[in-house]
């Protein structure tokens, strides 16, 4: 059997995608700047993506700007609010220890400019509490940048509560909701979202697409300089390809949130129980404010990359992290920053569910899953103490 349970780093394209995007491979190829007839039916064609992109998020289509993918947006984003609060003296910017490193990089890059990041805790659950987040609030405050959904514990975090706070103080609020457009109800306006990033590859898009909405009277900081694509802030000939298939594909995730949310969650919870069933185990991230098909665990006693690697052996594709640091030995600073110790962060396990998997195969990951941290526990010598008592467990 073989089983893809990582789809929190890339999902299959869907069919409707791959039909959608073949007509402007080989028929509809003009560029969208140019004034002649292939040219023109390529621009209508860009029209209507963006209309279709921005009736996902209920916004205005002149919010909506395409970008190679989430990073990317991420970067405009934050550099470009960045840039408006420079202009007004404000150079704060408060963010999450749990965002991706598309955010967390580009916070580096900015104290290297005299700003000043503060990083709010995610707690134990991996949650942002609003409180928290009003109270460093600062008069100096240029941006808010919190993700919607982890990508690695699937926590999904009170965005309207933190937009709210955000719209009160007159702060610029951008999320990445890369992992969550496309799997949960999105609206910008009554989420009180500024700014939102999102990705195609995660809802059954091509990859190497993305959007950055950016409410009216927000300027973008053009991060390629060239031609005018993009009404100006994003120099380059348009992947219109890909900005179809990515406009199909969100339009039929979309349509199916509440279906696929009821069978994902049911998925998942079964899956939680059953891997919970090992002993010394622990779930990362709240058990309900989390996403429909997310499930990431510690073991107490193994590495996670040998878990993977065996894993892989029966046929199961999985992770132990966000697939952008996948080549690092570190272990995740997600965890670390929830509270888990080192050795436990390192024999981590996150399995991401689509709405093509199975009971049959969920049966199949607990089975093979509990045969594999037995097989490694019994290997390990750290595990040979703790049975023994020269250690003591830290997951009771």
């Amino acid at each position: 059997m073989n089983i893809y349970a990582d789809n929190a780093a890339t999902t299959k394209m869907s069919r409707t995608a791959i039909d959608t995007m073949l007509p402007y491979l080989d028929r509809i190829y003009g560029n969208p700047s140019s004034l002649h007839s292939f040219g023109q039916r390529a621009a209508e064609a860009l029209l209507s993506a963006r209309h279709s992109v921005a009736e996902a998020l209920e916004c205005s289509a002149k919010e909506i700007t395409f970008t190679s993918g989430g990073s990317e947006s991420d970067n405009q984003a934050i550099l470009s609010a960045a840039a408006v609060g420079a202009r007004n003296n404000k150079k704060h910017i408060i963010s999450s220890a749990i965002e991706h490193h598309a955010v967390l990089h580009t916070l580096d890059k900015l104290k290297k400019q005299g700003f000043e990041v503060t990083l709010l805790d995610a707690h134990k659950n991996g949650i942002v509490r609003p409180g928290e987040l009003e109270a460093a609030i600062r008069p100096d405050t240029a941006l808010v940048t919190v993700m919607y959904a982890n990508n690695e514990i699937g926590t999904v975090q009170p965005i309207s509560e933190l937009g709210k706070i955000c719209r009160e103080k007159g702060v610029i609020f951008h999320t990445d909701a890369v992992q969550a457009v496309g799997h949960l109800k999105i609206n910008v306006a009554e989420e009180n979202i500024d700014m939102l990033s999102l990705s195609a590859h995660k809802f059954h898009g091509p990859k190497g697409i993305g959007v950055l909405y950016a409410k009216k009277g927000i300027p973008l900081t053009s991060l390629i300089e060239g031609g005018a694509q993009e009404s100006g802030k994003r120099a380059g000939t348009e992947n219109l390809p890909a900005i179809m298939g990515m406009a199909a594909a969100l339009k039929e995730a979309v349509s199916k949130i509440d279906e696929n949310t009821s069978r994902l969650t049911a998925l998942r919870d079964r899956l939680i129980s059953g891997i919970l069933e090992i002993p010394h185990t622990v779930l990362n991230g709240d058990p309900l404010n989390r996403l429909p098909g997310n499930v990431n665990v510690c073991f107490e006693g193994i590495e996670g990359e040998s878990l993977l690697l065996l894993l892989d052996s029966k046929g199961i594709c999985a992770s132990s992290g966000s697939a952008c640091t996948s080549g690092s030995l570190d272990p995740s600073h997600v965890l670390l920053a929830i509270g888990r110790p080192h050795e436990i962060a390192h024999g981590s396990l996150r399995l991401s569910l689509s709405e093509e998997n199975t009971e049959e195969e969920i049966d199949y990951i607990i089975s093979a899953v509990k045969e594999t941290v037995t097989y490694l526990r019994n290997m390990s010598p750290i595990w040979k103490d703790l049975q023994e008592d020269k250690k003591s467990y830290v997951i009771q």
